[in-house]
Protein backbone atom coordinates (compact mmCIF):
# COMPACT_ATOMS: atom_id res chain seq x y z
CA UNK A 1 0.00 0.00 0.00
CA UNK A 2 2.50 2.71 1.23
CA UNK A 3 4.64 1.27 -1.86
CA UNK A 4 1.79 2.23 -4.12
CA UNK A 5 1.06 5.13 -2.84
CA UNK A 6 4.87 6.42 -3.18
CA UNK A 7 4.39 5.53 -6.99
CA UNK A 8 1.50 7.23 -7.22
CA UNK A 9 3.20 10.60 -5.73
CA UNK A 10 6.29 10.40 -7.89
CA UNK A 11 4.14 10.16 -11.18
CA UNK A 12 1.59 13.19 -9.63
CA UNK A 13 5.16 15.16 -8.86
CA UNK A 14 6.57 14.31 -12.36
CA UNK A 15 3.46 15.29 -14.46
CA UNK A 16 3.21 18.83 -12.35
CA UNK A 17 6.41 19.24 -13.11
CA UNK A 18 6.06 18.47 -16.86
CA UNK A 19 2.95 20.59 -17.10
CA UNK A 20 4.41 23.32 -15.59
CA UNK A 21 8.12 23.26 -16.68
CA UNK A 22 7.99 22.45 -20.58
CA UNK A 23 6.47 25.80 -21.13
CA UNK A 24 8.90 27.66 -19.01
CA UNK A 25 11.59 25.36 -20.92
CA UNK A 26 10.59 26.34 -24.57
CA UNK A 27 10.19 29.88 -23.26
CA UNK A 28 13.84 29.78 -22.23
CA UNK A 29 14.92 28.32 -25.41
CA UNK A 30 13.49 31.62 -27.37
CA UNK A 31 9.46 30.28 -28.16
CA UNK A 32 7.87 33.30 -27.32
CA UNK A 33 10.57 34.65 -25.31
CA UNK A 34 9.30 37.68 -22.98
CA UNK A 35 10.10 40.82 -24.96
CA UNK A 36 10.31 43.78 -22.47
CA UNK A 37 8.69 46.57 -24.44
CA UNK A 38 7.31 49.99 -22.95
CA UNK A 39 3.99 51.27 -22.04
CA UNK A 40 2.47 54.20 -24.47
CA UNK A 41 -0.64 55.94 -24.38
CA UNK A 42 -2.22 56.18 -27.71
CA UNK A 43 -5.70 56.98 -26.65
CA UNK A 44 -7.46 58.43 -29.76
CA UNK A 45 -5.68 56.08 -32.10
CA UNK A 46 -6.42 52.86 -34.19
CA UNK A 47 -5.09 49.73 -35.40
CA UNK A 48 -6.61 47.27 -37.58
CA UNK A 49 -5.41 43.51 -37.56
CA UNK A 50 -5.90 41.52 -40.66
CA UNK A 51 -5.46 37.85 -41.00
CA UNK A 52 -6.57 35.01 -43.21
CA UNK A 53 -9.45 32.85 -43.74
CA UNK A 54 -8.71 30.07 -44.78
CA UNK A 55 -9.16 27.45 -42.19
CA UNK A 56 -8.20 23.84 -44.07
CA UNK A 57 -4.06 23.14 -44.81
CA UNK A 58 -4.27 22.22 -48.51
CA UNK A 59 -6.44 19.03 -49.16
CA UNK A 60 -5.44 17.66 -46.39
CA UNK A 61 -8.36 17.85 -43.96
CA UNK A 62 -6.10 19.53 -41.57
CA UNK A 63 -7.60 22.41 -39.67
CA UNK A 64 -5.63 25.34 -39.52
CA UNK A 65 -6.28 29.34 -39.48
CA UNK A 66 -3.96 32.31 -38.02
CA UNK A 67 -1.50 31.23 -35.59
CA UNK A 68 -3.16 32.39 -32.27
CA UNK A 69 -0.21 34.52 -30.89
CA UNK A 70 0.31 36.19 -33.73
CA UNK A 71 -2.88 37.61 -33.84
CA UNK A 72 -3.23 37.78 -29.97
CA UNK A 73 0.16 39.04 -28.26
CA UNK A 74 -0.10 42.23 -30.97
CA UNK A 75 -3.84 42.94 -30.29
CA UNK A 76 -3.39 43.35 -26.41
CA UNK A 77 -0.17 45.65 -27.49
CA UNK A 78 -2.25 48.18 -29.14
CA UNK A 79 -5.19 47.32 -26.42
CA UNK A 80 -3.17 48.11 -23.17
CA UNK A 81 -1.43 51.53 -25.07
CA UNK A 82 -5.19 52.59 -25.16
CA UNK A 83 -5.68 52.15 -28.79
CA UNK A 84 -8.86 50.84 -30.50
CA UNK A 85 -8.38 47.49 -32.38
CA UNK A 86 -10.08 46.31 -35.10
CA UNK A 87 -9.66 42.85 -36.60
CA UNK A 88 -10.29 42.08 -40.02
CA UNK A 89 -10.10 38.96 -42.31
CA UNK A 90 -9.85 38.36 -46.02
CA UNK A 91 -13.74 37.36 -46.49
CA UNK A 92 -14.68 38.47 -42.92
CA UNK A 93 -16.30 36.38 -40.81
CA UNK A 94 -15.38 33.43 -38.09
CA UNK A 95 -11.55 33.67 -37.92
CA UNK A 96 -10.18 30.04 -38.10
CA UNK A 97 -7.24 30.05 -35.68
CA UNK A 98 -4.07 27.02 -35.88
CA UNK A 99 -5.68 24.69 -32.79
CA UNK A 100 -2.36 23.93 -32.12
CA UNK A 101 -1.63 27.16 -30.68
CA UNK A 102 -3.92 27.68 -28.49
CA UNK A 103 -2.71 24.25 -26.73
CA UNK A 104 -0.13 23.31 -24.11
CA UNK A 105 2.55 24.16 -24.18
CA UNK A 106 2.80 26.71 -26.93
CA UNK A 107 0.13 28.72 -25.56
CA UNK A 108 0.77 32.33 -24.05
CA UNK A 109 -0.18 34.50 -21.67
CA UNK A 110 -1.93 36.43 -24.15
CA UNK A 111 -3.76 33.55 -25.67
CA UNK A 112 -4.94 32.49 -22.50
CA UNK A 113 -6.41 36.17 -22.16
CA UNK A 114 -7.92 35.95 -25.28
CA UNK A 115 -9.90 32.34 -23.96
CA UNK A 116 -11.82 34.56 -21.07
CA UNK A 117 -12.27 37.91 -23.06
CA UNK A 118 -15.37 37.78 -24.75
CA UNK A 119 -15.44 41.22 -26.55
CA UNK A 120 -11.76 39.67 -28.66
CA UNK A 121 -13.58 36.66 -29.26
CA UNK A 122 -16.46 38.39 -30.63
CA UNK A 123 -14.58 40.64 -33.08
CA UNK A 124 -12.76 37.14 -34.35
CA UNK A 125 -16.03 35.58 -34.75
CA UNK A 126 -17.16 38.56 -36.75
CA UNK A 127 -14.60 39.70 -38.39
CA UNK A 128 -14.37 42.76 -40.82
CA UNK A 129 -14.23 42.13 -44.52
CA UNK A 130 -10.88 43.83 -45.78
CA UNK A 131 -13.70 44.75 -48.94
CA UNK A 132 -15.51 46.97 -46.37
CA UNK A 133 -12.79 48.49 -44.45
CA UNK A 134 -11.14 51.90 -45.12
CA UNK A 135 -7.52 51.20 -44.47
CA UNK A 136 -6.51 54.87 -44.35
CA UNK A 137 -9.00 55.19 -41.11
CA UNK A 138 -6.00 53.60 -39.21
CA UNK A 139 -2.69 54.74 -37.63
CA UNK A 140 -1.69 51.04 -37.61
CA UNK A 141 -2.35 48.30 -39.80
CA UNK A 142 -1.27 44.68 -39.10
CA UNK A 143 -0.93 41.41 -40.45
CA UNK A 144 -0.60 38.45 -38.54
CA UNK A 145 0.55 35.22 -39.98
CA UNK A 146 0.04 31.44 -39.48
CA UNK A 147 -0.19 28.18 -42.28
CA UNK A 148 -3.31 30.04 -43.69
CA UNK A 149 -2.44 32.79 -44.64
CA UNK A 150 -0.06 30.90 -46.96
CA UNK A 151 -3.12 31.16 -49.29
CA UNK A 152 -4.71 33.71 -49.42
CA UNK A 153 -2.79 36.98 -47.94
CA UNK A 154 -0.31 36.80 -50.99
CA UNK A 155 -3.08 36.51 -53.57
CA UNK A 156 -5.24 39.25 -52.62
CA UNK A 157 -5.81 41.80 -54.82
CA UNK A 158 -8.21 43.50 -52.63
CA UNK A 159 -5.42 43.56 -49.89
CA UNK A 160 -2.57 44.27 -52.30
CA UNK A 161 -4.74 47.59 -53.52
CA UNK A 162 -5.03 48.48 -49.81
CA UNK A 163 -2.25 48.41 -48.25
CA UNK A 164 -0.46 50.21 -50.98
CA UNK A 165 -2.79 53.49 -50.54
CA UNK A 166 -1.87 52.96 -46.47
CA UNK A 167 1.72 52.80 -47.58
CA UNK A 168 0.81 55.91 -49.69
CA UNK A 169 -0.60 57.62 -46.90
CA UNK A 170 2.54 57.11 -44.81
CA UNK A 171 0.73 54.33 -42.60
CA UNK A 172 2.20 52.02 -40.19
CA UNK A 173 2.55 48.88 -41.78
CA UNK A 174 3.59 45.58 -40.16
CA UNK A 175 3.47 41.93 -40.40
CA UNK A 176 4.55 38.80 -38.34
CA UNK A 177 5.73 35.24 -40.12
CA UNK A 178 3.32 34.80 -43.41
CA UNK A 179 1.66 37.50 -42.63
CA UNK A 180 4.46 39.51 -44.63
CA UNK A 181 2.64 37.67 -47.97
CA UNK A 182 0.28 40.46 -47.64
CA UNK A 183 2.76 43.06 -49.14
CA UNK A 184 3.20 41.07 -51.89
CA UNK A 185 0.64 42.73 -54.14
CA UNK A 186 1.38 46.31 -52.92
CA UNK A 187 2.56 48.58 -55.16
CA UNK A 188 4.77 51.78 -54.29
CA UNK A 189 4.20 55.29 -54.97
CA UNK A 190 5.77 54.55 -58.65
CA UNK A 191 4.12 51.21 -59.25
CA UNK A 192 6.81 48.75 -58.27
CA UNK A 193 6.53 46.40 -55.81
CA UNK A 194 6.56 47.43 -52.62
CA UNK A 195 8.81 44.92 -50.79
CA UNK A 196 11.26 45.17 -53.66
CA UNK A 197 14.86 46.55 -52.35
CA UNK A 198 13.05 46.87 -49.05
CA UNK A 199 15.03 45.14 -45.87
CA UNK A 200 12.51 42.03 -44.91
CA UNK A 201 11.71 39.37 -42.78
CA UNK A 202 9.25 36.66 -42.17
CA UNK A 203 9.55 32.96 -41.67
CA UNK A 204 12.76 31.06 -43.51
CA UNK A 205 12.24 28.32 -45.45
CA UNK A 206 14.21 26.31 -42.78
CA UNK A 207 11.72 26.33 -40.20
CA UNK A 208 9.00 25.78 -43.11
CA UNK A 209 10.40 22.55 -43.65
CA UNK A 210 11.65 21.71 -40.50
CA UNK A 211 8.11 22.43 -39.44
CA UNK A 212 7.71 19.59 -42.10
CA UNK A 213 4.26 21.82 -43.61
CA UNK A 214 5.66 22.41 -47.14
CA UNK A 215 2.55 21.99 -49.13
CA UNK A 216 1.51 25.59 -48.50
CA UNK A 217 1.54 27.52 -51.72
CA UNK A 218 3.32 30.09 -50.87
CA UNK A 219 6.62 30.50 -48.92
CA UNK A 220 7.01 33.58 -47.25
CA UNK A 221 11.28 33.60 -47.72
CA UNK A 222 11.15 32.67 -51.05
CA UNK A 223 8.08 34.82 -52.11
CA UNK A 224 9.90 38.02 -50.72
CA UNK A 225 13.21 37.14 -51.95
CA UNK A 226 12.18 36.28 -55.92
CA UNK A 227 10.09 39.72 -55.43
CA UNK A 228 13.24 41.47 -55.23
CA UNK A 229 13.03 42.05 -51.27
CA UNK A 230 16.35 42.54 -49.48
CA UNK A 231 15.50 39.55 -46.84
CA UNK A 232 16.95 38.59 -43.36
CA UNK A 233 16.49 36.62 -40.47
CA UNK A 234 18.48 34.81 -37.60
CA UNK A 235 18.35 31.12 -36.86
CA UNK A 236 18.81 28.37 -34.09
CA UNK A 237 19.32 24.82 -34.17
CA UNK A 238 15.60 25.05 -35.14
CA UNK A 239 14.30 28.12 -36.45
CA UNK A 240 11.18 28.27 -34.43
CA UNK A 241 12.94 29.25 -31.38
CA UNK A 242 15.09 32.39 -33.51
CA UNK A 243 13.55 35.69 -33.38
CA UNK A 244 14.13 38.94 -35.69
CA UNK A 245 12.70 42.29 -36.42
CA UNK A 246 13.33 44.23 -38.99
CA UNK A 247 12.71 48.28 -39.69
CA UNK A 248 12.16 49.66 -43.11
CA UNK A 249 10.66 53.90 -43.19
CA UNK A 250 7.03 52.96 -41.92
CA UNK A 251 7.22 49.05 -42.39
CA UNK A 252 7.86 46.75 -39.84
CA UNK A 253 8.37 42.98 -39.86
CA UNK A 254 9.10 40.30 -37.57
CA UNK A 255 10.26 36.58 -38.53
CA UNK A 256 8.09 34.19 -36.33
CA UNK A 257 5.31 33.89 -33.70
CA UNK A 258 8.24 34.88 -30.99
CA UNK A 259 8.31 38.24 -32.69
CA UNK A 260 4.53 39.93 -32.38
CA UNK A 261 5.31 41.98 -28.96
CA UNK A 262 8.82 43.72 -30.39
CA UNK A 263 7.07 43.91 -33.79
CA UNK A 264 4.15 45.91 -32.03
CA UNK A 265 6.20 47.88 -30.18
CA UNK A 266 8.26 48.74 -32.76
CA UNK A 267 5.40 49.87 -34.89
CA UNK A 268 4.07 52.13 -32.05
CA UNK A 269 6.88 53.60 -31.47
CA UNK A 270 7.31 54.76 -34.67
CA UNK A 271 4.08 56.37 -34.16
CA UNK A 272 4.75 57.89 -30.91
CA UNK A 273 7.76 59.81 -32.44
CA UNK A 274 5.23 60.84 -35.80
CA UNK A 275 2.88 61.88 -32.82
CA UNK A 276 5.33 64.22 -30.49
CA UNK A 277 7.34 65.89 -33.84
CA UNK A 278 10.69 63.69 -32.21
Amino acid sequence: MTKAILASAVIILVAFAVYFGLPLLLNAMGLHAHYQGQGFDLGGRKALIITTSRGVLGDTGKKTGVYASEMTVPYYEFLDAKMQVDVASIDGGEIPIEPLSLNWPVSTPSDHRFLTDSDFQKKVKNSLKIDDVDFTRYDLIYMAGGWGAAYDLGTSEVLGRKISEAYSMKIILGSVCHGALGFLQAKDENGNPLVKGRKMTAVTDKQVKELGIEITPQHPERELRAAGALFEAKTAFRDMFANHVVMDGTIVTGQNQNAGAETAQKMMDLLNKNKTGH
